[in-house]
């Protein structure tokens, strides 16, 4: 979109704008820099429907009325949230300055993890306005393991059919009977473990998933206080999805599983948003179904990366196979390790 259309999106609000600097523009999904004389702002293109910007708008307003720190929506001269354009909408908010958190440093890590806990502690009661598009994944954790099982088995199967096979389809061959393990253990454990009944006794409290909580969506201030940035993926959900999602991606930073540094991250998240020991235990089907694995073997055989070489692809998976094998002192000593 050109600077013209941007000027004519700003002039919807009541700023004076010095300047625009497009931070990232990936066509469907936009941010630009905007400079005013009473602070920087953001605009943000949203490739979602309106129904569904309403949705994470909701969202963002009951997370502010609870005190979690996420950059204030600003209005336009008619008092609408957002504007709409031709297949997008865009949204203006207050920019936030600060710094990464550095999840190495053990004090900011657990800033991060505090967030995390009151993020989700501050969203239960949520009630999504009536006219917008819900995004639910609350109870298809057992749905969502078989289908993504189902998926690389086929993939298994169609590697074991050529004649010929690549490194990475060599080395799947190999390590996929232990890996299928895994996802059945997990789907057997979603059906017998507290899901269901955490599901049921949760379906009115529309507690709320980030979906993305890490470093990359999160600002330190120099106050110390963590602001949340990027919550286009928001949805209604259990915390075990996020809980989950941030352990693999702070193991998979560091290379492999650790079980003190896990036993710490569960210890100052329950500080917070104290859940009890049934609920923990869902949080080990959540990691004990391998989705790094699935990730790079899904995004091999569905070609996903145009731009990967043969190599990068061996060297990742060889990675993710190394994170998702050190788990196991986690799964076996998870009892022990669960907050009490």
């Amino acid at each position: 979109m050109g600077e013209e259309n941007i000027n004519l999106i700003l002039a919807q609000y009541d700023i004076t704008v010095t300047n625009i600097r497009n931070e990232c523009n990936k066509g469907k999904k936009a941010v630009w820099w905007i400079k005013t004389p009473h602070g920087d702002k953001i605009l943000k293109k949203h490739s979602c429907s309106a129904k569904t910007l309403q949705f994470i708008l909701a969202a963002v307003e009951h997370l502010l009325n609870n005190k979690v720190k996420l950059p204030r929506i600003i209005k336009t001269k008619q008092g609408a949230k957002f504007i709409k354009g031709i297949d997008c909408c865009y949204v203006l908010s207050e920019a936030i300055s600060g710094v990464t958190p550095n999840e190495d440093n053990p004090q900011e890590l657990r800033l991060v993890v505090e967030q995390l806990a009151n993020f989700h502690s501050a969203s239960k009661n949520f009630v999504p306005p009536n006219d917008c598009k819900v995004r639910i994944h609350l109870g298809l954790q057992g749905e969502e393991f078989q289908s993504q099982m189902t998926k690389l088995k086929g993939f298994y199967d169609m590697e074991q059919s050529k004649s010929n096979h690549s490194e990475f389809g060599a080395i799947i061959l190999n390590v996929f009977p232990y890996f299928y393990k895994r996802m059945e253990l997990a789907i057997s454990e979603n059906k017998n473990s507290g899901y269901s009944k955490w599901v049921e006794t949760d379906k009115n409290l529309n507690s709320l998933c980030h979906q993305d909580f890490t470093a990359g969506n999160l600002i330190l201030t120099k106050s110390k206080e963590i602001f949340v940035l990027d919550i286009d993926s928001i949805a209604i959900d259990l915390p075990t999805r996020d809980i989950r999602k941030f352990l693999n991606k702070v193991m998979k930073r560091h290379g492999s599983w650790n079980l003190l540094q896990t036993k710490q991250i569960l210890h100052w998240y329950n500080t917070v948003n104290p859940l009890e020991f049934w609920k923990w235990q869902v949080l080990k089907e959540a990691i004990t179904f391998p989705h790094l694995f699935v990730g790079i073997m899904s995004k091999y055989y569905e070609e996903r990366e145009a731009t990967w070489t043969e190599d990068r692809y061996v060297e990742r998976l060889k990675a993710m196979i190394k994170v998702e094998k050190s788990i196991d002192p986690i799964l076996q000593n998870f009892e022990k390790i669960i907050p009490s």
